[in-house]
């Protein structure tokens, strides 16, 4: 078997060099131990197991949102029937409770004590000096997004101040909505509902990182969702791809369409499905309460699978950005040290003043006159007064804002100008991120533009959108906003097959030696192994970011030991946010999965010189496993990729 290396040259001489120490400047990084066999192979498959899907009674679709959560549910056996879960007690005025807040309450010994409205209602009935001890969590999510280097051990801070295992907080709400979820499913059927009988979908933003995701999954494995023996029974879902499965479903009755451009003719009883033709790309614009998402899809027919045609940005733009404006207005008539006190001294009553907020930030609208008032709880003003020595009142007409005044009967009145100001930022950053999607080659065709998710109820947003958009596509809102990326998971976990291409996020590959080439490879890499002279820390590519990745399709890649003694062979796998990657040292390079393929035992007359250990990646729907096989002896090894444990 004279086969050339990647270097050129013969590999006969090696099997009889002395084992040397290293005699080289470059000590091997992650001791690179496989170079590829040339020609490396690249076969694109798709798994033909992928279909076998395992069957389910029910599927399960938990919304877990930045400010609200739901679930909604399908049986099998009647899949155009799609239940949102009950309507929960204890709803707020002017908001319509379809969805619960995402809020958690646990008792001063850290256990789960309740969830949404209810945990919210009894934390506020508290005593204020009882309250500092129990620890009440509001729009946790969102740290999934903001932290850097999130681990299995990244904290969360309670209303009090008091630090809480981010993955103890995620598992307690999944767990909740499990309960909730089989026990309504038990009281609809009439008799006891198991877990294995539900396929459950749990919808997380596109834009989140690999590490996020692979939280969310840990986490509903340890709330007992799933396990990783089945962890086909739970599919992570992106937020804005079920929103477009859903959306394309629609009947021309269930949109409202912001543009008043003729209807080229489609009865209401067409699906906006009849009115996409083969090959029709439209942007979801999926705006929530923590993040905002965009992602283009093109809807491939006959069978209508869809393509993602650029990789899902967006950002931080979500209601929460208002909220946060709000408290920064609160912060220059009272004073930022003033509410920093009365947040961690009055918890309760900040909620309550965050509550009231809300639904008047609801009632905002562009073409509002009358003022928008906002009720101060009675602990605020008496507060204020204690801290400062004077009244709110006082506070109100000694600062510069013009738009808020104090009315008589004890609230705060912003001229719908000041409630608009609000809005302004995050309206901004969500335009100004679409303006920059309009510029991408594969984006300038689009034909429609889908507002959903919570945020798309509000008129200003959809009032900037059109006026920005309105001439290039179709801006389109589904009627049931709110409950669009609920549906659509629903839909999603009864045929899963429905996405069909992807975007990959990051560049993978595996760290090789490769034979040194003088002039052509950098000195420092140069590791000299038993007489042969290896450039080391090598990425070797096998899929690279922004590449379309078809679901479930495997990459493979053949290597071989660099020494044919060697048993044990350990293939590292990393990943990068760029393309360009030459080396597993470059900048942004991060280790992600180890194969170790034990060898052991199994040489024999059958093993060739050269081994040949096949590597192989199958990209699912958010996870990515990988698999080594030694060709001669088929033993394997396998793993899926980790970015929360290196």
């Amino acid at each position: 078997m004279a086969n050339k290396d990647a270097g050129g040259s013969d590999t006969g001489s090696r099997e009889t060099a002395p084992t040397s120490a290293y005699s080289s400047p470059a000590r091997s990084l992650g001791d690179t131990g496989i170079t590829p066999l040339s020609p490396s192979h690249i076969a694109n498959d798709a798994d033909p197991n992928v279909s076998e899907q395992p069957t389910f009674l029910v599927v399960v679709a938990i919304d877990f949102g930045t400010t609200s959560s739901g679930y909604a549910y399908s049986f099998t056996k009647e899949p155009e029937c799609i239940h949102v879960m009950r309507r929960w007690e204890g709803g707020d005025p002017g908001v319509s409770n379809q969805k619960t807040p995402t809020t958690i309450l646990l008792t001063p010994e850290r256990k789960f004590h309740s969830f949404g409205y209810a945990a919210r209602d009894f934390y506020h009935d508290l005593d204020p000096n009882e309250a500092k001890q129990w620890l009440y969590l509001e729009k946790f999510k969102m740290k999934l997004h903001t932290t850097g280097d999130l681990t299995m051990d990244t904290d969360l801070t309670a209303a009090n101040g008091k630090k809480v295992k981010a993955l103890e907080i995620f598992v307690y709400a999944l767990q909740y909505f499990k309960e909730q979820a089989l026990k309504e499913l038990s009281d609809q059927a009439g008799s006891e509902f198991e877990n294995s009988d539900v396929r459950w979908v749990i919808t997380v933003p596109a834009i989140w990182k690999q590490p996020a995701k692979q939280f969310m999954r840990q986490a509903a494995y340890q709330a007992g969702l799933a396990s990783p023996e089945n962890s086909e029974q739970l599919i992570i879902a992106l937020e804005p791809e079920a929103a477009s499965i859903y959306c394309r479903k629609l009947r021309l009755y269930q949109m409202i369409e912001l543009s008043k451009a003729a209807v080229n003719g489609y009865s209401s009883s067409d699906t906006v499905g009849a009115g996409f033709a083969q090959g029709d790309k439209y942007v979801v614009v999926d705006s929530g309460g923590g993040t905002v998402d965009l992602t283009v899809h093109q809807i491939r027919l006959p069978e209508g699978h869809l393509k993602e045609l650029y990789k899902a940005t967006g950002g931080p733009y979500g209601s929460l950005g208002v909220d946060y404006e709000f408290e920064k207005l609160l912060c220059k008539i009272f004073g930022e040290d003033f509410i920093e006190q009365f947040k961690i001294k009055r918890p309760a009553a900040w909620v309550d003043l965050m509550i009231a907020f809300e639904s008047r930030k609801r009632a905002a609208a562009p073409d509002r006159t009358n003022p928008l008032n906002i009720t101060l709880p009675f602990s605020f003003i008496d507060y204020y007064k204690k801290f400062r020595g004077h009244s709110v009142e006082h506070a109100l007409r000694k600062s510069n804002v013009d738009f808020v005044k104090w009315s008589s009967q004890g609230m705060l009145r912003m001229s719908p100008d000041a409630m608009n100001a609000l809005f302004k930022p995050t309206i901004d950053s969500i335009i100004e991120h679409l303006r920059d999607l309009f510029q991408k080659p594969e984006v300038s065709t689009v034909k429609f533009l889908f507002l959903v998710g919570g945020f798309a109820e509000a008129p200003l947003l959809q009032q900037a959108v059109q006026a920005a958009f309105g001439d290039k596509c179709r801006i389109i809102i589904p009627q049931d906003v709110g409950l669009t990326i609920l549906k659509g998971a629903v839909l999603f976990g009864l045929d899963p097959a429905v996405i069909k291409v992807r975007r990959s996020p990051l560049t993978y590959g595996v760290g090789v030696l490769n034979r040194y080439v003088e002039g052509k490879h950098p000195p420092e890499k140069l590791l000299v192994k038993d007489g042969t002279r290896w450039c080391t820390d090598v990425f070797d590519k096998f899929i690279s970011a922004d590449q379309s990745v078809a679901l479930g399709e495997l990459v493979k890649r053949s290597y071989t030991p660099a020494k044919p003694s060697q048993l044990v062979i350990v293939i590292n796998i990393y990943s990068s946010e760029h393309d360009n990657v030459s080396f597993i040292t470059d900048p942004g390079v991060k280790k992600c999965g180890t194969l170790r393929l034990d060898l052991t035992g199994t040489s024999g007359t059958s093993v060739p010189a050269r081994r040949e250990i096949q590597t192989l990646m199958q990209f699912g729907d958010t996870e990515i496993k990988a698999t080594a096989v030694d060709i001669a002896t088929s033993r394997s090894v396998k793993v899926g990729i980790d970015f929360l444990n290196y």
